[in-house]
C-alpha cells in the first residue's frame, strides 16, 4: 500500500521554482496589487487609485472643517452685533436720564455741569460731559430754528455762512459719536476730552449759549 500524503495548501505553497513557503504572506498581495504583479495588480493605476482614496478622504475632512469654520464665524458675528447693541441701549439709556433730568433745567447749570465733568480725573465723566454738551448743542439748535431729526442732519442743513463754528460743532459731534457708539480700540483721552468740549463751548458762544 502506497503512503498517505496530506498536503495543506494553508501551510504549505509552492512557489515557481518549487520551494515550499510556510505560513500565509500577507505582505506579496499588497504588494502586487500596488505595484503590479498577480491577478491582484494594479499597476500604476493601483498606486493612482490609492492616492485618490486618500485625496478623496482628506477632501471631505476640508468640507467639514470648513463648514465648522464658517458657522464659527457666523455665531461670533451675530453674539458681536448683540453684545453692541445692548451696549448702545446702556448708553442710550444713560442719555435719556441726563436728557430727563437737566433738559428743563437753566442753560447756566447745564453748562456749569458739563464744566464739573471735564475738571475731574475720571474718564467716565469726561464720556459724560461730551454727551451733556452735545445735548446741549442739540437744544440750541432746535432755539435757533435749524430743523431735521437728528443733530446730524441739522448740522448738514447748515452752512459755514450761517454758523462760522459749523467745523466745531462737527468735530465735537463725531468724538461724542464715538464714545456713544465706538468700538473696543478708540480711547478717550484727557487731551481729546478737553479739546473737544473746547470745540462745544466756541459754538456755545456764538449760539449765545452761557
Amino acid at each position: 500500500m502506497d503512503p498517505i500524503t496530506l498536503t495543506d495548501p494553508a501551510i504549505t505553497a509552492s512557489s515557481g521554482d518549487g520551494v515550499g513557503l510556510i505560513g500565509y504572506d500577507i505582505l506579496s498581495p499588497l504588494l502586487a496589487w500596488l505595484f503590479g504583479s498577480g491577478p491582484l495588480s494594479g499597476g500604476t493605476a493601483g498606486v493612482f487609485g490609492f492616492l485618490s482614496a486618500l485625496w478623496s478622504i482628506y477632501a471631505v475632512l476640508a468640507y467639514i472643517f470648513a463648514a465648522a469654520c464658517l458657522y464659527l464665524y457666523v455665531y461670533a458675528s451675530v453674539r458681536k452685533g448683540q453684545l453692541d447693541e445692548l451696549r448702545d441701549e446702556l448708553l442710550a439709556h444713560s442719555e435719556q436720564l441726563y436728557d430727563e433730568q437737566f433738559r428743563t433745567g437753566p442753560k447756566n447749570d447745564r453748562l456749569a455741569d458739563v464744566i464739573t465733568h471735564i475738571a475731574t480725573d475720571n474718564p467716565n465723566d469726561w464720556k459724560l460731559a461730551i454727551i451733556e454738551a452735545d445735548i446741549i448743542l442739540d437744544d440750541s439748535l432746535k432755539r435757533a430754528g435749524y430743523s431735521g431729526a437728528s443733530l446730524g442732519e441739522r448740522l448738514r442743513a447748515i452752512s459755514p455762512a450761517q454758523l462760522q463754528t459749523l467745523d466745531d460743532a462737527w468735530q465735537a459731534h463725531k468724538v461724542r459719536n464715538l464714545v456713544a457708539h465706538g468700538n473696543d480700540d478708540f480711547v478717550l483721552t484727557r487731551r481729546l476730552a478737553e479739546d473737544t468740549i473746547k470745540q462745544y463751548r466756541r459754538v456755545f458762544d456764538e449760539l449765545g449759549v452761557s
